[in-house]
């Protein structure tokens, strides 16, 4: 095979005509790339991936859904309940991956789906489909089969109790895209997450909401993540978090109520515990607040999960004002990390975070005092309040 040099190769990419999931892919799926969806039972991992696949049909040509959880039967039920109807979309429930390969070689398919990777199995080896040498050599057949006839291959993957896809750490190495799919089953919005992507950035994230008709795209998540939030209530606060590249406004809500047991409980949704925990510990030391016979639940509004440091102000402001019992303006968002000392920290992307709050017309920011000014955009009717630390932060939002 001779040497192509850098300059000469050519990346085909598949634009998905799903934008939320083109935009967490880099701009399609790349051919001959495998790319793994994970997430938890019952989250919409087959509803998404099915979805994709219609829409792939005919502009690409033929896509091989292979259920091996489900009868194809009950996928054209799916298919039914989500308007799904192409004649380039070809179903086959078969376990055996042997089987499954040889009618791909005979249909020639634009696309594969593998639903899932821990259900099918090969002959060669004795061990139950699911297990560890099971999941690892699948894959790596499906990989052979792929890269030389650059047809791209989605496989959905269990996730364990742990939040962990299911098989070998090694399978996550051997895809060229991993894909998470987020959120509460119990909350209609699901949050698509990149965490390994040879081809593009692991920054960019989707957002969905689930429906009757199957996954819609949200083209903006903050309206949708604050269209229920009650204006003046104790415990409750906005912070403005950065997903991918695109800053998302949510509700954070606190509540405090005295304790009927000798250790006091801390619950998060959403959100962290062990740094619940840390944010508890800094506001009883450094601010004075008597919140050790209080138990102390904490929620992230609409199923997201906020990872970063940034929201460490919202989630202290919403417990100080569940426990004093007085609300935060509700035209105010704050942003800032809290270290041991009480001390606010600057975060990234302030400006951005400001840009954003301000379109959604709230007047006022509480931040960290350290921000540089020149870091600010010049927002038209919105007060920056700077503040040193999480005490000052608390008597300018409450107090």
């Amino acid at each position: 095979m001779p040497l192509n040099a850098l300059g000469a190769l050519q990346t085909d990419r598949i634009p998905v005509p799903i934008a939320e999931l083109d935009r967490v892919l880099g701009g399609g799926l790349v051919a001959g790339s495998l790319v793994l969806v994970g997430g938890d039972p019952g989250i919409g991992k087959s509803t998404l991936v099915l979805q994709a696949a219609s829409a792939l049909a005919g502009s690409i040509g033929q896509v091989l859904y292979v259920s091996a959880e489900e009868s194809a039967q009950q996928i054209k039920l799916r298919a039914d309940r989500l308007g799904i109807a192409s004649d380039d979309l070809y179903v086959l429930s078969e376990t055996n991956l042997t089987e499954v390969l040889e009618a791909a070689e005979q249909h020639q398919p634009a696309m594969l789906v593998v639903d899932s990777i821990q259900t099918v199995y090969i002959d060669d080896i004795t061990s139950a489909a699911g297990s560890v040498s099971q999941v690892r050599e699948c894959t790596s057949r499906l990989m052979q089969w792929a890269k030389p006839r650059n047809i791209p291959v989605m496989i959905i993957g269990h996730v364990t109790k742990e939040g962990t896809i299911a098989g070998p750490r090694v399978l996550e190495h051997m895809v060229d895209a991993v894909l998470y799919l987020e959120g509460d089953r119990h909350h209609q919005y699901r949050i698509l997450r990149a965490v390994k992507n040879r081809f593009g950035s692991t920054d960019e994230v989707g957002v969905f909401e689930m429906a009757d008709s199957g996954l819609r795209e949200v083209r903006n998540p903050s309206e949708a993540f604050l269209e229920e939030r009650a204006g003046a209530a104790a415990g409750s606060t906005v912070a403005v978090t950065i997903e991918g590249t695109r800053p998302i406004l949510v509700e954070v809500q606190a509540l405090t109520t005295p304790t009927n047991f000798g250790l006091p409980r801390r619950s998060a949704n959403g959100f962290d515990t062990s740094r619940l925990q840390l944010l508890v510990a800094v506001l009883q030391k450094r601010v004075g607040l008597g919140l050790g016979s209080q138990d102390i639940y904490a929620n992230v509004v609409g199923g997201l999960r906020i990872a970063e440091p940034a929201a460490d102000l919202a989630v202290s402001l919403a417990i100080a004002s569940s426990f004093k019992e007085r609300p935060v303006d509700a035209g105010t968002v704050a942003v800032g990390e809290i270290g041991l000392s009480g001390e606010l920290r600057s975060v990234g992307q302030i400006d951005r975070r400001l840009v954003e709050s301000a379109r959604l017309g709230f007047r006022r920011a509480i931040i960290p005092g350290s921000v540089a000014r020149r870091a600010l955009p010049n927002v038209d009717g919105m007060q920056i309040l700077r503040a040193d630390s999480v005490s000052e932060a608390i008597e300018a939002a409450i107090d």
